[in-house]
């Protein structure tokens, strides 16, 4: 895999050549659009509102709606004007304790390895966070853009995670709460008690995308049948009212306790299954 990107650490004199690696991938299926009567592929085109007419590139322009129809025309000199130097480096400013970060402003995450010379000073960067309990907060420029970020230990390794501004985050308050009541004291202990019957380690190789597994297999269904499968008809789920807390809880966790005896009964031919494949 190519590094994205190439440059250093920086905080105080310290400097830390790494290399960034992305750490997710996108699993999204891709679809064109086709004409119906003959499957050939539809494309897009640059279509201006006003008259219908296609419009070429090289008369098209960037503009900010600053009001409903009205529009400011931004040229490339306006865009030079705010670049931002790439320096090249993540540029860290200050540390803070990670349980005081919401989890809200991580964004993208990347693996950072580090370049010839730099072990010693990046091992000793991986520790002292971890010992801390604090992630490095900084500025870096990936693309000609600007992005806050934070530098956290991860495993063996260093991680960066693009993080929001501030600004991008919606106000929670925006949002209708709940209303506040207090509950009782049986509720409490039932709710806990099926949380600690429900509790496990985290195992994420577990979780599977299941959405992109059944289109998939539809898909291959698709081509082996000739196009001529049936989708199965969704499943329909009722609507309950949740009136007893106390009772629905006690029945989840009668049904999880059940569920976990007969997991752990099952265990060893799921492993020979596992095994097997």
């Amino acid at each position: 895999m190519r590094a994205i990107w190439k440059g250093a650490i920086s905080f105080g004199l310290v400097n830390i050549p790494i290399a960034l690696y992305p750490a997710t991938r996108t699993e999204d299926l891709k679809f064109r659009l086709l004409r119906a009567s003959d499957h050939s592929p539809v494309n897009y085109k640059r279509v201006a509102e006003a008259d219908g007419k296609e419009v070429p590139w090289d008369q098209i322009v960037k503009g900010y709606e600053h009001e409903k129809g009205k529009f400011v025309v931004l040229k490339d000199e306006d865009f030079q004007r705010v670049d931002i130097e790439a320096t090249q480096t993540v540029d860290i400013t200050r540390f803070v304790n990670l349980a005081e970060v919401n989890p809200t402003f991580f964004h993208k995450p990347y693996y950072m390895e580090p370049l010839k010379g730099g072990d010693k000073a990046y091992v000793l960067l991986r520790e002292a966070l971890r010992a801390s309990g604090k992630i490095a907060i900084a500025k870096v420029v990936i693309k000609t853009r600007q992005h806050l970020a934070a530098v956290k230990p991860q495993e063996n390794g260093l991680m960066l995670e693009l993080m929001h501004f501030a600004t991008e985050l919606i106000d929670v308050n925006e949002f209708k709460l709940p209303a506040t009541k207090e509950v009782s004291k049986k509720e409490l202990q039932m709710a806990a008690a099926l949380i600690e019957s429900m509790s496990d380690e985290w195992k994420p190789e577990e979780y599977v995308d299941e959405y992109r597994d059944a289109l998939e297999k539809v898909i291959e269904e698709k081509i082996e049948k000739g196009d001529k499968f049936a989708p199965k008809a969704a499943r329909k789920t009722k609507a309950t009212n949740v009136i007893d807390l106390v009772s629905v809880l006690q029945k989840s966790l009668e049904e999880s306790a059940g569920g976990r005896k007969k997991s752990k009964r099952a265990a060893p031919a799921g492993k020979q299954r596992r095994k097997a494949a």
